[in-house]
């Protein structure tokens, strides 16, 4: 089986064969939506009656209900009242009567508080919910009311509002009634007001059969608008006009008053047929929301219809898309209708014996119930919870309760036949199944149109076969159609569709290059089509999903972007991919050097490219690149841009030299670079082209060897083969080649050689003195400039008049280098003087010393009995002691014990060797004394006194080497932090 790519290929071959799109054979409807209706359980009916477990004390004559509140009228003239959250307490009010009088009819407002019971004898009742006692409502005594219009915007439960009151003879009436149940010492007026608005039936006493008003929004904020509904047996008439927010009781006056004095006509629709009698009825969504439908049960059907306050039914309609539904017919005569309710998408029609439910969207009859128990009574008639939506039917004995259950389960289809697609989708929208098959419906009927591509687009979003769906676009000659219906397909997919995700990009791609290139061939590529197209293809490329599913893929889009030789979209491909490697190869394949570089250092990060592309780049725009080098900083590795560094044309070498020599030196200089390779580079480019600058790189890099980044070696043999003699001189002398230095220097400057012979130490004696002998000798046997080398003997006081004399020529004169000799000899003059001088305060200095040692040997002091020891602070007598001059005074033992620890190993041991032989000769002394004993142990001790004696440990030398030294040692530390604590 062929691929739809393949099908794809083959239609539009064939369509370019010249076949039109009126010769193609008619397509196949595409397959079902795949989805499975599968209904377990048998549906219900939308409608369904339940008798309510009620047995009424009397006949029933009739039944209202609002707000889940329900009234009913017995032939007795006593109102039952059921709360339906509490129907188990029900409430009885009895109404005051004359002889023979019944209920006419009794009207419930919207919110179930406020009641009015209208008698046949006229006379008229207000009943309140909280209200036993209905009141009697003197105004209105003497008309039969047939019909109220309640005020749907009424908040308060001890008021009704403004409301509009018909009656028999065709008079419209406002008027305002308050219980009064909040005063309880003042019982004001029940009815405020009442005033006679219009009359129908001047001209022809006629009864109003209903009555229905409403607010629209008003065209300021000071007024209202409103519009009223009145019908009689045979009529619907239309009141519209503004209300004041402020205007005073009646409210409605002003808007009656344009249709009295004739400034407005009155709007009125006619039916012909009436039976006497009618009822309206308008359709609210929820409580105190604009009506949307009405329903005027007349003569010959019922009238039904939208409400549109948006005034596009005319300035004095309200009434749009209306249409007459015919009543039902049945096998046997059924009658007039008795009453009717409407829902949202039926009308409920009661007749004598049965009740039928009609669709209002395709007027047909979906619901029959037929009354055939005697012993319920006489139908009288059906009514419904304006709040709750409820349905109640009641009869003289029975009332019975309708149930609706999913009443909308079936219009998405009755609009679907209808081709309403948009309500039909609004009804389905749960039910995928149903939205499915809508949506189908209309993308078909769109084809069949010619419009095409909104056709695509719901196809798109159907679950119909792709192939099939696909291959009725292909067909079509122009395939904008095929490219919305793919890029629909690719927008429903999920992330995990890899594999659809890929084909349909790609297939996305190729109609857009398609598309570009049939534009090309007509030379329209400048038109707005083609730049229009270029622009949504290249906002397609980059959506996010798109670029993830053609990241892994890029090789594809690049060989099929490629073929259509779409060179501007192939570079924005590769830029929106992030591509910068054949973004940049492809502006140097076309010499765009600029370009290429704006791309590497604007659009990317990725210093490898810097590397790769840098040599080509260094050679046709090295100003812009080394700019680039430079903003890139540190993040770049010189070493790595070398290749690229020696890469040079010989006819620009010049100017890429100099801008190779930049960027080194903003290496070595602003980031502080030591790379040997880096730095001989450099100096090999300062060899080359600017040799100005090569003396001052080599003096910053200083005399050091181990602080000069470059390879001295190498910058010598740089240096001697481009002959740059001072530089080869500066190398010479930081290699320490001071001979090879002068030689150098002595061919060029003397006095570059004289600088490099004070290059050495000055300890280097002989070295010195050996390199001014080699200027000396060059001046005088090569310059032959005696003079000159008799100035260096004031230069270099290393050289005397002698050690030059040798390299005098035969022929010269003593007169050239008599003041030299006289200059040496007032030298040596002064050196013998100077000499004299010294020996003379030597032989002083002698003479002072011995007479204070001789002076030191008669010295004395006194030592008084109660002395201690200056560091045991015992008393000083009791042992051997040293006084010193300074006054101190120590046992030798102290003294020993003190001073020991800071001598050295060598001198501890003489001490202690000292020490021992001291002892011994105590003992045998004690045993066998002698004179020779006396003599050693004297030698001895002067030995000893040397060692440990010499100075006074306070006041010497010792206490100034001891100043480091901790005040508790080591050893002492424990003991001395438990004696403080």
């Amino acid at each position: 089986m062929t691929s739809i790519l393949d099908q794809y290929e083959a239609e539009s071959a064939r369509n370019a064969s010249g076949g039109s799109f009126s010769s193609l054979p008619s397509y196949q409807e595409p397959i079902g939506s795949g989805f499975i209706d599968a209904r377990f359980t048998e549906e219900q009916p939308i409608f369904t009656k339940k008798k309510v477990n009620f047995k009424p004390p009397d006949q029933l004559t009739h039944l209202v209900v609002s707000n889940n509140f329900l009234v009913m009228a017995m032939n007795s003239n006593i109102l039952l009242r059921l709360d339906l959250e509490h129907p188990e307490q029900p409430d009885e009010v009895e109404l005051p009567k004359a002889v023979e009088d019944k209920v006419h009819k009794i009207f419930l407002d919207p919110t179930g508080r406020h009641m009015i019971i209208s008698m046949v004898s006229t006379e008229c009742y207000y009943l309140s919910r909280n209200s036993k006692k209905p009141k009697s409502i003197h105004k209105l005594k003497g008309h039969h009311i047939e019909s109220v219009g309640w005020n749907w915007q009424n908040a308060n439960d001890n008021t009704t509002s403004a409301i509009l009151i018909g009656t028999s003879k065709g008079i419209i009436f406002e008027t305002e009634l308050t219980s009064h149940e909040d005063s309880k010492f003042f019982q004001g007026s029940l009815d405020q007001y009442l005033k006679q608005l219009f009359n129908i039936g001047k001209d022809n006493a006629v009864c109003i059969t209903s009555l229905q008003f409403d607010r629209i929004p008003g065209p300021t904020m000071n007024d209202y608008k409103y519009y009223i509904l009145a019908t009689t047996p045979g009529r619907l008439y239309q009141f519209i006009g503004n209300v004041a927010t402020s205007a005073e009781p009646p409210m409605f006056y002003s808007l009656f008053h344009q249709y009295e004095t004739g400034s407005e006509h009155v709007q009125f629709i006619e039916l012909p047929g009436d039976f006497g009698y009618s009822e309206l009825h308008l359709y609210f969504p929820k409580f105190r929301q604009p009506a949307q439908t009405f329903a005027w049960m007349t003569g010959p059907g019922v009238y039904y219809g939208s409400i549109d306050t948006t005034g596009s039914a005319g300035a004095n309609s309200v009434l749009s898309n209306t249409k007459l539904i015919p009543y039902p017919k049945d096998k046997v005569d059924i009658g007039k209708p008795v009453s009717m309710v409407m829902t949202e998408f039926h009308v409920l029609i009661l007749f004598a014996d049965r009740l039928k439910a009609v669709c209002t969207l395709n007027e047909q009859t979906i619901y029959d119930d037929l009354f055939v128990n005697e012993r319920f009574g006489k139908v009288l008639g059906i009514c419904k919870d304006p709040i709750r939506g409820t349905i109640w039917t009641y009869t003289t004995n029975s009332v019975f309760k309708y149930r609706i259950t999913h009443e909308d389960r079936d219009v998405w289809q009755m609009y679907l036949e209808k081709e309403d697609f948009e309500s039909a989708k609004e009804y389905c929208q749960d039910n995928p199944s149903q939205l499915n098959q809508v949506l189908t419906k209309q993308a078909q009927f769109l084809f069949n149109k010619n419009r095409y591509e909104e056709s695509a687009a719901l196809y798109a979003i159907t679950q119909n076969s792709f192939e099939e769906i696909a291959l009725k676009f292909i067909r079509l000659p122009q395939k904008e159609a095929l490219k919305t219906f793919v890029m629909k397909k690719l927008t429903s997919l999920r992330n995990q569709d890899k594999t659809q995700m890929t084909m349909l990009v790609t297939w996305l791609i190729e109609l857009y290059l398609n598309q570009l290139g049939e534009l090309k061939e007509q030379n329209q590529d400048e038109s707005e089509e083609f730049n229009e197209i270029q622009d949504d293809f290249r906002s397609f490329l980059g959506q996010l999903k798109v670029k993830e599913c053609l990241s892994d893929n890029r090789g594809v889009v690049y060989d099929l972007i490629a073929s259509h030789g779409d060179v501007e979209d192939m570079v924005f491909f590769a830029v929106l991919m992030k591509d910068y490697e054949r973004v940049i190869s492809h502006h140097l394949q076309h010499e765009n050097y600029k370009r290429a570089l704006e791309v590497l250092v604007e659009k990317q990060n990725d210093v490898d490219l810097y590397y790769k592309f840098s040599p080509i780049l260094m050679q046709y725009t090295p100003g812009e690149t080394v700019n680039a080098w430079i903003k890139q900083g540190r993040q770049l590795d010189p070493k790595q841009l070398i290749p690229a560094l020696v890469q040079y044309d010989q006819e620009k070498y010049k100017e890429q030299g100099n801008e190779a020599i930049r960027y080194l030196e903003y290496c070595v200089q602003q980031l502080d670079n030591k790379d040997t390779a880096i730095h001989n580079y450099l100096v090999s480019l300062y060899a080359k082209i600017q040799p100005d600058n090569l003396m001052l790189y080599l003096q910053l890099q200083g005399e050091n060897p181990d602080m000069i980044c470059y390879d001295v070696k190498y910058a010598l043999r740089l240096c001697t083969e481009s002959k740059h003699t001072k530089a080869c001189v500066y190398v010479y002398s930081i290699m320490g080649l001071y001979e090879e230095a002068v030689d150098m220097a002595l061919s060029v400057d003397v006095e570059l050689a004289k600088s490099m012979a004070d290059k050495p130490d000055e300890d280097d004696y002989e070295i010195r003195k050996k390199l001014w002998l080699r200027i000396a000798r060059h001046v005088v046997e090569e310059e032959k400039d005696v003079k000159r080398a008799m100035e260096f003997l004031h230069d270099c006081d290393l050289l005397k008049i002698e050690d030059i004399l040798p390299f005098f020529p035969d022929f010269v004169t003593i007169d050239h280098f008599k003041e030299a000799i006289i200059t040496s000899l007032q030298e040596y003059n002064q050196h013998i003087d100077s000499l004299k001088e010294e020996m003379e305060e030597a032989t002083q200095s002698a003479e002072e010393i011995r007479k204070e040692i001789q002076s030191f040997r008669n010295k004395y002091a006194f030592v008084k009995a109660e002395d201690k020891c200056s560091a045991c602070n015992y008393p000083l007598m009791v042992r051997a002691f040293y006084l010193f001059p300074c006054q101190h005074k120590f046992h030798m033992d102290c003294l020993i014990a003190e001073v020991l620890p800071s001598l050295p190993s060598s001198k501890k041991g003489q001490v202690d060797a000292l020490q021992r032989k001291l002892a011994e000769r105590d003992d045998s002394r004690l045993r066998k004394p002698s004179t020779n004993t006396k003599q050693s142990d004297l030698e001895t001790k002067n030995q000893l006194d040397n060692l440990v004696a010499s100075e006074c440990i306070f006041c010497g030398d010792f206490m100034i080497r001891c100043i480091d030294k901790s005040f508790i040692e080591d050893d002492e530390w424990i003991t001395a932090e438990q004696e403080w604590e």
